[in-house]
């Protein structure tokens, strides 16, 4: 890798909120200034960097604010698609500010960077999903069982065990195809800014007679990541969060870190089973893909380790059978 190569950059919910915040204000802040490090370490290195994040936490807050809304006041709530949408904005707005705050900090604004661009972004998804049929994606808060199931019978929301503790809704989740938006996020890059896309995975949208329609689905952030850093010819994809690697037997006394896994490795395991669908699973199958697809390195890390990763010193890295 040259110190010119383009990092896509995925932050997980720990970009804005860590387990045990309340979800102020003021934790979304000190979280994104933590990640807006990570980034200005790497252009302060030379790597040109695209940013992708979650927003599954804040995607069913809106959610649960909507319908707190029409049960209060009679306010009608708004559909999912335009929920996503919504943290887009939000959640956009707070790394952009805290990623341009750091790169003046460090005076990388002006020089190294042109600027830091949020970009509101739609996701294909294919209108016959099975996802559409069987909701997978966790989305909002987690609440105990007997919670979960009082607000199934009053909004006619699936609520499902989350992997980490507790029960959280689910919404269907289907597989991104391409970013409507995506030449307008290659020309910003070529031309010197730091491009937030793909919020949330995308607003997912499907083609219906020629013309685009949202969808009540929220995309899996990791997949849509891979997507995004295919088609700009990313040299290497970063997914950051909250463990240092992805583990076989992950939280069991016998858990090991996988460090380094060449792409018919990282397919074995995948198949075999040995990643949670809710959480490292789709973080696998994002790195597969991006492998697949013509790039030449994934890395699942730490979001306080991006830099080290990168080096090679934490992370799990995953590369071409040839490499």
């Amino acid at each position: 890798m040259t110190s010119r190569s383009l990092v896509v950059v995925a932050f997980g919910g720990n970009a804005f909120q860590s387990k045990g915040d309340r979800g102020a204000a003021e934790d979304y802040w000190r979280n994104a200034y933590i990640a807006a490090e990570a980034v200005a370490k790497l252009v302060n290195e030379g790597y040109r960097v695209a940013v992708t994040h979650g927003n599954g936490p804040q995607v069913g807050v809106i959610a649960e604010w909507m319908m707190l809304g029409w049960r209060l006041k009679g306010t009608p709530p708004m559909t999912l698609d335009i929920a996503g949408a919504m943290t887009q904005g939000w959640l956009g707005y707070i790394l952009q500010q805290a990623i341009y705050n750091k790169l003046r900090e460090k005076g990388l604004i002006p020089g190294k960077v042109r600027g830091v661009v949020t970009i509101i972004t739609q996701t294909l998804v294919e209108p016959n999903d099975p996802s559409f049929k069987n909701p997978t994606k966790y989305i909002g808060l987690w609440y105990e069982k007997g919670e979960a199931e009082k607000l199934s019978k009053e909004f006619g929301w699936v609520f499902k065990p989350d992997p980490r503790g507790g029960y959280r809704r689910v919404v269907p989740s289907p597989d991104p195809v391409a970013h409507v938006e995506i030449e307008a996020i290659k020309r910003l890059i070529d031309e010197g800014f730091i491009v937030i896309c793909s919020g949330g995975g995308g607003i997912p949208v499907i083609e219906d007679r020629n013309m685009l329609r949202g969808v009540e689905a929220v995309i899996d952030k990791d997949l849509a990541a891979e997507r995004a850093a295919s088609a700009l010819h990313a040299d290497i994809l970063l997914i950051l969060t909250d463990v240092d690697y992805a583990y076989l037997n992950y939280g069991k006394p016998d858990a090991k870190p996988l460090k380094r896994l060449t792409l018919s490795e990282a397919i074995k395991y995948y198949n075999e089973g040995h990643f949670a669908s809710g959480s490292m699973g789709p973080k696998v199958l994002a790195a597969i893909r991006f492998i697949q697809n013509g790039g030449k390195l994934a890395i699942i890390a730490h979001l306080t380790k991006a830099l080290e990763a990168l080096k090679g010193e934490s992370g799990t890295w995953i590369v071409p059978d040839t490499t």
